[in-house]
C-alpha cells in the first residue's frame, strides 16, 4: 500500500486556527454487488420502494432521507420489522425540541418479547467462555426456560414493573438470563462488572434504590481468582431497600452464604421456579429499561435511564441495517458487564444471531486469545477495541494463522483507530473482511457512526453516519462543517437518547451534559471531521483539546504517531498554562517491559511526532511512568490528569473510586508540585 501520512492544514474554528491532518485514507476494501444485493440494507430499500414509494440508490441518500424525514424513517422501522404493540401509537414524534420530546405515545411493548420471538428453540442462544469454565452452549429453549424461572420467582418476591434490579456478576450466561427476565416483567436493570470496587458500585447502586440484586460469588482475571461475596455482604449493607439476593456459583459450586442475608443459589431458583411460563409485560414505551452511568470521574456517576421502546428500536435497526446481523451469525463483543457494549451485545438477539460471551483477560494467557475463540466458536462478526488491535499490531500477532473463514466482519470501538490498526486488520486478519469502525456513547447505548455494506472501507475513517441520527460537524460559531473538524453535534433526537437522568427532578444535570453549548442541540464532547462523502473521522474528546501558540490539535494525532514504535506501551499526554501564558505539553509513557528508556528512545518518538503530525506536536517532556489512571472500563482520563497537573484538588478533579488503578493518581499528585515549583522547562 502506497504512503498514507497525513497532509498538515490549517483552517479557522471559532477565531482560533486549527491544526487538521487532511486525511485521505486508503481504499482498503469494497463489498462486491453480491454483498450489497444480498444485505439486510439493500431489502429495506427495496422495501421502501414497494411500499412507501420511496426510491433510493445509495446509502447517503438513504442517510438524508432518515434525518429529515424522522416520523417517516422511524415508523418504517416500526413496520418493516413488526414491532409488537399491546396498544398502538397515536404520533411517532411529540412536537418540541431536545430533550423535551416523546417517542411512539400511546404504545406499549416489550424488549424481551422481541428477543424471544426470534427463537429456534434448539439453536444456539449463547456459546460462552471464560477463565474458569470451558465453551459451553445454551440453547434458545433452555434460555426461555430460565427466564421463565427467574421471572417466576422475581414475582413471587414482589418485583413489578419499575422496580430497580441490579447485578454485580461477569460476562456469563447467567447474567444475560437475569437481564431478560427483568425486561420481561418491566423492571428496571441496572449492572457493575464484579471489578469495580464497593465504592464503586454504592456511589452507583444506591442512588436508584434496588430491590432485588444478582451478584456472583467472585471471578478469575489473568490467572488470579477474585472471591466476591464478603464485598456482596458489605454492598448489602449499604443498601437499605435491597430485599432479595440471588448468588451466582462462578467459582464454586456451592458457595456459602451463611454471612449473606436474604440470598439463595441461582440453581435453587431455577429448579423451584422450572414450571413457570414466560410471559411479557406491555409497558409505555417511554417506560425505563436499563440505568446506565456516566463515568464519574469528575463527581458520583449520573444514572442514564434509557427507555424500552427506545432501546428496542434503535437497536433493531442498528443491529439489523448497519451491523448486518442475521440468524446465521454468531456475534461476539468483547466487553464486561460495566460497559455499555455488553448491552449492546445482549441485543443482537433481536435478529435472531447467536451471542458469544468471552470473560477474563483477553491477553491471558497470551494475545492470541480471542483469536482461539473466534476459530472455535466459528465467529462471524468480531468486536473488540482500538487498543486490542493496536496492542495485536506491536505484538506482532498473526490473526491469519487461525482458522477465520467464518468470520465476515471485524468490529472496533472506544477510540480512534488509528490508519496503522486499520492496515494492520486487512494485512493480518483477512483480506476479504468488513472493518466495522464506530463511535458512539453510553449515552445513547449505541452508534452516531458506523457501518454501511453499501458502502467502502477507507483507512482511518467510519463509513457512515448511522441512519437517523443526525450528526453534523460545527465550529465554535454553531456552523455546520464538511471536511473540517468540529464538534461532534446530533441536531436532531434518537429514540435511545436518555428519557431522563436518575434523581434529576428538573432535568438540569441533562441538559447541562450535553445542550450547554449549542442551545437545542446534543454536543457530545468529541472532535469529527464529517468528510464531503459523508464518512467520518475522530479526533478524540474535544475537552482534551491541545492549544499550542493559538493552533489547537486533537490528542488522537499524536498517539497515532505513537502507534508505529513498538517500544511504547501506553500514553498519555495534556497541554497545561505555565504563568497562565506558557503551553507547557508533558508526554507520559508507559515503557514495554524489558525496555529500557534512554535518550535514544526520547529522540526517535520526537522524530516520529515532528514527521507524522508536525513541530508543534512535539512535547515539551517526555517521562516514563509505570502506569496510566484509567476508568473502570479502561479508558484514558486525560481531563482529570490535565486539572491535577493544574493545580485542582485530586478530590475535585477525579472520582478515584471510579478509577480502575486509583493509587496511580499519586505520581501526578508528586508532578504537580514539581510544576508548581517551577521545576519544569517548557524549552
Amino acid at each position: 500500500m502506497h504512503d498514507s501520512r497525513h497532509k498538515l492544514g490549517l483552517i479557522l474554528i471559532g477565531g482560533i486556527r486549527l491544526k487538521t491532518a487532511n486525511v485521505s485514507g486508503n481504499l482498503l476494501w469494497e463489498p462486491s454487488r453480491e454483498i450489497q444485493e444480498k444485505s439486510n440494507i439493500k431489502k429495506f430499500m427495496t422495501w421502501l420502494d414497494e411500499t412507501r414509494g420511496l426510491k433510493f440508490e445509495q446509502y447517503n441518500q438513504l442517510w438524508e432521507w432518515s434525518v429529515t424525514d424522522l416520523e417517516g424513517f422511524w415508523s418504517a422501522i416500526w413496520d418493516y420489522y413488526k414491532i409488537i404493540a399491546k396498544s398502538d401509537y397515536h404520533e411517532v414524534l411529540s412536537e418540541g425540541k431536545m430533550p423535551n420530546v416523546d417517542w411512539f405515545s400511546g404504545a406499549t411493548v416489550n424488549y424481551a418479547e422481541h428477543i424471544f420471538r426470534k427463537e429456534t428453540p434448539e439453536k444456539a442462544a449463547i456459546i460462552y467462555q471464560s477463565e474458569i469454565r470451558p465453551q459451553q452452549e445454551l440453547s434458545w429453549a433452555e434460555l426461555k426456560k430460565n427466564t421463565a424461572a427467574i421471572t417466576g420467582y422475581l414475582k413471587s418476591k414482589g418485583v413489578k414493573p419499575g422496580d430497580r434490579v441490579v447485578s454485580y456478576a461477569p460476562n456469563i450466561h447467567e447474567t444475560v438470563t437475569a437481564f431478560l427476565a427483568c425486561a420481561s416483567i418491566g423492571a428496571v436493570w441496572s449492572s457493575c462488572a464484579p471489578e469495580f470496587g464497593i465504592q464503586s458500585v454504592i456511589d452507583r447502586f444506591k442512588q436508584i434504590e434496588p430491590k432485588v440484586m444478582f451478584a456472583s460469588d467472585g471471578y478469575q482475571y489473568g490467572g488470579k481468582k477474585y472471591d466476591r461475596l464478603e464485598l456482596v455482604g458489605r454492598i448489602q449493607t449499604e443498601l437499605p431497600t435491597l430485599e432479595e439476593t440471588i448468588i451466582i456459583p462462578n467459582l464454586q459450586d456451592q458457595p456459602e452464604l451463611s454471612g449473606l442475608k436474604n440470598s439463595v443459589l441461582w440453581d435453587q431458583v431455577i429448579s423451584q421456579n422450572s414450571n413457570v411460563p414466560l410471559t411479557f409485560e406491555a409497558v409505555p414505551f417511554n417506560h425505563p429499561l436499563w440505568i446506565l452511568y456516566s463515568s464519574g470521574t469528575t463527581g458520583k456517576p449520573k444514572g442514564i435511564v434509557q427507555s424500552q421502546g427506545g432501546i428496542l428500536l434503535e437497536h433493531i435497526k442498528f443491529h439489523g441495517l448497519q451491523m448486518e446481523l442475521t440468524r446465521e451469525d454468531r456475534f461476539f463483543w468483547y466487553t464486561t458487564t460495566g460497559w455499555m457494549m455488553w448491552n449492546i451485545v445482549v441485543s443482537s438477539m433481536l435478529t435472531g444471531a447467536t451471542v458469544l460471551l468471552y470473560d477474563g483477560n483477553p491477553s491471558y494467557p497470551n494475545d492470541e486469545t480471542l483469536w482461539r475463540f473466534a476459530e472455535s466458536t466459528k465467529m462471524t462478526m468480531m468486536g473488540t477495541s482500538a487498543s486490542f488491535i493496536v496492542a495485536n499490531m506491536k505484538s506482532n500477532v498473526k490473526p491469519r494463522e487461525f482458522n477465520l473463514s467464518h468470520l465476515r466482519s471485524i468490529g472496533s470501538t472506544g477510540s480512534p483507530l488509528p490508519e496503522s490498526g486499520f492496515e494492520w486488520v486487512y494485512q493480518e486478519v483477512k483480506k476479504d473482511i468488513w472493518l466495522y469502525s464506530t463511535t458512539g456513547g453510553t449515552d445513547i447505548c449505541s452508534g452516531f457512526l458506523g457501518g454501511s455494506l453499501l458502502m467502502p472501507v477507507y483507512s482511518g475513517e467510519l463509513q457512515a453516519r448511522s441512519l437517523g441520527v443526525a450528526v453534523k460537524s460545527f465550529n465554535d460559531a454553531g456552523e455546520e462543517v464538511v471536511d473540517e473538524i468540529g464538534e461532534l453535534v446530533v441536531t436532531k433526537p434518537m429514540p435511545s437518547m436518555p428519557i431522563y437522568f436518575w434523581n434529576d427532578e428538573n432535568g438540569e444535570r441533562y441538559k447541562n451534559s450535553y445542550f450547554d453549548v449549542f442551545p437545542d442541540i446534543w454536543r457530545h464532547g468529541d472532535f469529527i471531521k464529517i468528510t464531503s462523502r459523508g464518512s467520518g473521522v475522530m479526533f478524540g474528546r474535544s475537552d482534551a483539546t491541545i492549544n499550542r501558540g493559538g493552533i489547537r490539535m486533537g490528542t488522537s494525532e499524536i498517539y497515532s504517531a505513537l502507534e508505529s514504535i513498538p517500544e511504547v506501551h501506553d500514553s498519555l499526554i495534556v497541554d497545561i498554562p505555565i504563568n497562565s501564558e506558557q503551553s507547557y505539553m508533558p508526554l507520559f509513557l508507559v515503557v514495554k517491559e524489558g525496555t529500557p528508556f534512554s535518550e535514544e528512545l526520547k529522540s526517535h518518538i520526537n522524530k516520529t511526532i515532528r514527521q507524522n503530525c508536525s513541530p508543534r506536536h512535539v512535547p515539551n517532556e517526555i517521562i516514563s511512568v509505570n502506569e496510566l489512571p484509567k476508568t473502570l472500563n479502561g479508558k484514558k482520563i486525560e481531563v482529570p490528569i490535565k486539572k491535577i497537573l493544574m493545580g485542582i484538588p485530586v478530590n475535585q478533579a477525579v472520582n478515584s473510586d471510579s478509577l480502575l488503578n486509583p493509587q496511580s493518581l499519586q505520581y501526578f499528585i508528586e508532578f504537580q508540585k514539581l510544576i508548581e515549583s517551577g521545576d519544569v522547562s517548557v524549552n
